[in-house]
């Protein structure tokens, strides 16, 4: 008998996948009928640099690097449609989540996706060949429509990337928040404890906050080494904030 694990994971339909108006489709492929998902959270993202970098992150110094950003911001699906680009976050939740996901998916590239598994939702994406400032082809870049958490630890950092506690009710969060006792402000790519002219205030005393971004504050507040980047504590922040969309 195969082991139920009950497990949680994120999925991003992303830009091409709205322009190719497959959202729908997407999403009745994740359901609790063909599924037995539920959706835990769900948010419309106008994607920030910051949370597409922390994203991302493994991928920065590749050569596809800078053109997955544009991507996941949506500049290259829409270059001439700011409103459009945007990316829609959820929150999965069920018995064997994460497999039972990514054997929907499909293959990362899409060519490899038609072959073994037509049926899946990354078969109808595309190849995307790159080219450096002379012409010279330097690789592909894969349109596949959506993201799914590979694994447990990716989908605990990447939930924890892009939604706060609060976007999630209270009895399926699936993992430890706690309560901040400080302010932590932003402002021009500096976080700081001390208020200063046109900074915002992201985390006040009483919020709800995930624990272990609790930890990374604390440590960036006392100088510490940190567990992740502080970049990954502010991103979720930012999400939707018209000045950070840049």
């Amino acid at each position: 008998m195969t082991t139920q694990i009950y497990g949680s994971s994120l999925v991003l339909i992303k830009p091409d996948a709205l322009k190719n108006s497959l959202t729908g489709y997407i999403l009745s492929q994740f359901s609790h009928f063909h599924a037995g998902l539920r959706f835990a959270a769900l948010k419309v993202v106008s994607v920030n640099q910051t949370l597409a970098e922390e994203h991302y992150a493994e991928h920065k110094g590749k050569f596809f690097y800078p053109s997955l950003l544009q991507y996941i911001r949506g500049f290259l699906h829409f270059p001439d449609d700011p409103g459009k680009r945007r990316v829609i976050a959820i929150i999965y939740q069920g018995p064997n989540a994460i497999r039972t996901i990514r054997t929907i998916c499909g293959p990362t590239n899409p060519h490899e996706a038609r072959q073994k598994n037509p049926g899946c939702i990354r078969a109808l994406g595309t190849v995307v060949p790159l080219h450096d400032d002379n012409g010279k082809f330097i690789g592909n870049r894969t349109d596949n429509l959506v993201h799914a958490s590979a694994n447990p630890e990716d989908a605990e950092r990447e939930i924890k990337l892009w939604f706060i506690p609060t976007d999630i009710p209270p009895i399926i969060r699936s993992f430890p928040t706690g309560i901040s006792e400080d302010y932590y402000y932003y402002k021009d790519s500096v976080i700081t404890t001390i208020p200063k002219r046109d900074s915002f205030c992201f985390i006040s005393p009483g919020d709800i906050v995930w624990k272990s971004d609790l930890r990374v504050l604390k440590q960036f507040k006392e100088g510490k080494k940190l567990d992740y980047s502080v970049n990954a504590v502010l991103a979720k922040y930012l999400i939707n904030r018209e000045n950070e969309i840049i």
